[in-house]
């Protein structure tokens, strides 16, 4: 069961692709969560860049600045790519320092994984009540299930950015969540049951 239809994320994997093949970046989103996982394809590409590939990129599209949301937007083949920069974007990690611990996966430059879930919580309080908040919400389980969260690594982050408050979203998110488990492939209640616990267990 994937949350967008195969047509939409199918194009967004081929503009990742191209994108990748032309320019250096970091992968956050939805597709950064794919790769560690292999579930729950995306729409949206969302990229952070240094302020020298921004101007290349500058170069070979028509970008519009948001100043509201602290990104520059383009537009390939319908799919939308937001575009982060140091010092301008405002995220709950700042993305300089995103820029400095990457690791590769499936070829991408990736965040550390607790990096990529803090950013993911950030989007979905900002949108929770929205279907891209369930998607976010979607993502966050995804990566708490299918991927390996440092749990330690998670809290430091938390503290040093002074945002000791995604924690208690994260377990009200996992106490709550019913149908974004569909999304990952689970649809059995007692094993969701047996998966809530195992996690708030990590988290006491």
């Amino acid at each position: 069961m994937e949350f967008w239809n195969d047509i939409a994320t199918d194009r967004s994997w081929e503009v990742l692709l191209q994108l990748k093949k032309k320019f250096k970046f970091v992968l956050i989103g939805g597709w950064a969560i794919y790769l560690l996982t292999k579930t729950l394809k995306s729409k949206d590409i969302d990229i952070i860049v240094d302020f020298e590939v921004l101007d290349m990129l500058k170069d070979g599209y028509v970008i519009n600045k948001n100043d509201d949301l602290k990104k520059y937007e383009i537009k390939i083949d319908d799919i939308s790519v937001d575009i982060y920069v140091p010092y301008y974007s405002k995220f709950a990690i700042p993305s300089e320092d995103i820029l400095k611990r990457t690791a590769i996966v499936g070829g991408f430059a990736l965040p550390e994984t607790e990096a990529l879930l803090i950013l993911k919580q950030q989007a979905e309080l900002a949108r929770k009540d929205s279907i891209k908040g369930q998607k976010d919400r979607a993502d966050i389980l995804n990566l708490l299930v299918n991927a390996t969260i440092d749990v330690d690594n998670y809290r430091k982050m938390l503290v040093k950015y002074k945002i000791q408050d995604f924690e208690k979203r994260l377990k009200t998110i996992i106490k709550t969540a019913g149908k974004e488990f569909e999304f990952i492939g689970i649809k059995d209640f007692r094993k969701i049951k047996l998966i809530k616990k195992r996690i708030l267990d990590r988290l006491r």
